[in-house]
């Protein structure tokens, strides 16, 4: 097993801008559908430049998004990324937790184990940073990514400085 620092990546916010303005898909960015079946299909924008550069951060990935499975058929191949290992919410996906603690936090520390690990997504709040803090045993970096904007370089400066060692 691999001892690189584990990078879960969302997929709406962080790689879908979703919440940008619906007639003005990001510069960079494309466009596609994916069917659900019982409503018309979901308009997902995708930068392909985004998969060479995550690879190229040296962390090991895996999805952290309600996509679970699915982001290997719909996101992964328009990225360039490889078939990535997913944190499995099971019965925990979207529910709500009484002390603002994400749904996803446990899930993702529980997959994490002892590793460090940093999480891009757009709904973490202070009571995540709080959780981890006092129940993970690594560092974990809990980067928020604005989805209106999607993943920018300035996101990606941020995830290199976690896994770059620091002058003593």
């Amino acid at each position: 097993m691999s001892r690189r620092p584990l990078l879960f990546l969302d997929v709406d916010g962080p790689l879908n801008p979703y919440a940008a303005r619906p007639e003005h898909r990001p510069e960079g960015y494309t466009t596609i559908r994916v069917p659900l079946g019982y409503r018309r299909p979901l308009r997902v924008w995708l930068n392909p430049d985004h998969g060479p550069a995550l690879l190229r951060l040296g962390y090991e990935l895996c999805w952290a998004t309600s996509w679970m499975a699915e982001a290997n058929t719909w996101i992964a191949p328009v990225l360039g990324l490889p078939a990535l290992p997913y944190v499995d919410f099971g019965r925990g996906l979207f529910a709500e937790r009484p002390d603002g603690v994400h749904w996803k936090t446990e899930a993702i520390m529980a997959y994490a184990g002892d590793r460090p690990f940093a999480w891009v997504d757009d709904e973490q709040s202070r009571a995540d940073l709080a959780y981890v803090t006092a129940h993970h045993p690594a560092p974990a970096l809990l980067h928020h990514v604005d989805p209106r904007i999607g993943l920018r370089d300035s996101d990606f400066t941020a995830l290199r400085a976690f896994t770059t060692p620091q002058p003593l």
